[in-house]
């Protein structure tokens, strides 16, 4: 195309050359500009047409450019590690919270630390055994004159676990009345343990089996009747599923309870994840549902509905709530800035994935900038964890804020810079007006240091019901599904208050059994801020035991 134009310029410079010498006479001259017209016209349509060839051949290379980086971000959502520091032989990580490289190690004991011994396990009950020597053992084998007894013994240990399931025989005692009083039965029974369920077989202590396997540790239920079989008890799967459901009501005074705790107080975390729900109901379509989880500074509460609009986080909250929201950059919690109860605080964990996907996605040449951004990201976490340490130092607390505040300042000034450059690629301006428009509750933390910078205590506090989904698919019932999502909110508020859910909740459903297999009235006083002291004591986590220095 460019010989074309380059052509019909030599035309029109030859034409002008030989009307300039006056060779050729005007009908020669009328024929040489109607060419040279012609040839202008041709020089204007193939340089159009050279232009638009130029910016399609543009526009091509930046949706192959887009749909490489397309296909590597699919690539890496399915084969691709789940985490984000770098493999072997791929350079040094950096761990948000300090700025510095983390070299991958080895598993187990490292190279020059000190041991921590052997625990001697002292919480747990003894069952003595004694080992003697064999008669004929006890005399010498050449002369067979017998050993004579030191005294004492040498002492080891053995730990074992025994997991049996036996039949409790209740027998109640009869009585037959010797006087002839009116109203009198003529046979008195002693009355019977109290049930969980009643007329069921099945006593506390399997139900606190099943709930605690299931909705804690995460495994099907059928596995678990697998096991129970080994130890031969054979339960059948619908007596448990029924089951279940007439336990579900004790636990909802609990869960509202919790909900209501958790509104009260003025700092929270909250995300969202798919939950399956295999129950056809009216205006739903499809099986996906969601459990939402909120998160606050002495609760945990999950929710379970079939959306994931603002709706759940407007209703959750209410009317009266007030406080700051660490969340991530989803739309949907964005509706709660509305009437300015409620701050959002933006997750720097996401802003930092969206440069490490820039670098993974987009090639070498946008690599080196996003991980200049990624360096910058872990140096604020490490001003702010510099400050969290000197929180109750006034003086040094002072020079830290300081130093957390220039930190944020020049990074506002790096965007600001480079956003100002017309010629910034376009992928490179998407990530940063994105930083832009959430700066506000990106920087939240600064005046408020009691928020976290990320949203990963929310993300953690999934992990648990994502394990579950992938083991058992989610819930076969709406019923089903709210009771996951009432235990899960109990199980996780007992271990942030560091209780034994075993122990916490064998004594609860005792509670329910003595009412009748009904929620006590005052059940509530279950929860863990409203027990005393003592109770709180023992229904304290036990610590791992010290180890052995001697």
């Amino acid at each position: 195309m460019a010989s074309v134009v380059q052509g019909a310029a030599d035309l029109g410079a030859r034409s002008h050359a030989i009307v300039r010498r006056g060779n050729v006479g005007c009908r020669q001259c009328s024929e040489l500009a109607l060419a040279l017209n012609i040839a202008r016209s041709d020089v204007g349509h193939w340089r159009a047409l050279h232009r638009a060839a130029v910016e399609r051949e543009s526009k091509l290379k930046q949706q192959v450019e887009q749909l490489e980086a397309k296909l590597k971000l699919r690539e890496r959502q399915l084969f691709g590690r789940r985490s984000e520091r770098k493999g072997k032989g791929q350079g040094n990580a950096t761990r948000p919270g300090d700025g510095k490289p983390e070299g991958r190690r080895k598993r187990g004991q490292q190279r020059g630390a000190r041991g921590h011994g052997r625990r001697r396990q002292a919480e747990l009950p003894v069952q003595p055994e004694t080992h003697d020597l064999a008669d004929d053992d006890k005399c010498c084998p050449r002369c067979q004159l017998p050993l004579q007894p030191l005294g004492g013994t040498e002492d080891s240990e053995v730990i074992e676990v025994e997991v049996r399931a036996y039949r409790r025989k209740i027998q109640r005692k009869r009585y037959r009345p010797t006087c002839r009083c009116p109203g009198q039965s003529q046979i008195i029974t002693a009355p019977g343990p109290a049930k969980l369920i009643p007329k069921g077989m099945l006593g506390v202590s399997v139900w606190v089996l099943l709930l605690l396997d299931k909705f804690l540790f995460q495994r099907p239920t059928y596995r678990l009747l697998l096991d129970l079989q080994l130890h031969q008890l054979h339960l059948a799967q619908g007596t448990v599923t029924d089951g279940l459901k007439r336990l579900s009501p004790l636990f909802e005074p609990l869960y509202e309870a919790l909900i209501t705790r958790n509104v009260s107080e003025s700092r929270w975390h909250a995300d969202e994840t798919r939950w399956l729900v295999f129950e056809q109901i009216e205006d739903k379509q499809g099986h996906k549902w969601y459990l939402w989880a909120f998160l606050s500074a002495s609760t945990v509460v999950f929710k379970l509905s079939p959306s994931r609009s603002a709706e759940v986080p407007k209703a959750h909250f209410g009317a009266e709530a007030r406080g700051i929201l660490v969340v991530d950059r989803y739309a949907a919690y964005k509706v709660l800035l509305a009437d300015g109860r409620i701050l959002l605080a933006f997750c720097w964990a996401h802003v930092r994935r969206d440069f490490l996907a820039v670098a993974k996605d987009w090639g070498k040449q946008h690599e080196a900038w996003a991980l200049g951004w990624v360096e910058q990201i872990a140096q604020l976490y490490g001003c702010n964890d510099e400050r969290l340490a000197v929180l109750n130092q006034p003086e040094a607390f002072a020079k830290a804020q300081h130093q957390l505040s220039q930190a944020v300042e020049q990074m506002a000034e790096q965007r600001e810079a480079q956003l100002a450059n017309p010629q910034l690629h376009p992928v490179r301006r998407k990530v940063l007006e994105s930083l832009k428009s959430h700066w506000s509750g990106l920087v939240l933390f600064v005046a408020h240091p009691e928020l976290a910078m990320d949203n990963n205590r929310a993300e953690r506090a999934q992990r648990n019901p994502v394990v579950g989904r992938k083991n058992y698919y989610g819930s076969g019932a709406v019923w089903s599904g709210k009771l996951a999502a009432m235990m899960f909110s109990l199980f996780q508020t007992l271990l942030l208050w560091e209780f034994n859910p075993r122990l916490w909740l064998t004594a609860y459903l005792q509670a329910c059994a003595d009412h009748g297999g009904k929620a006590p009235a005052d059940a509530v006083q279950w929860l863990p801020w409203n027990l005393s002291e003592e109770q709180r004591q023992h229904f304290r986590l036990a610590p791992p035991p010290r180890p052995d220095t001697s």
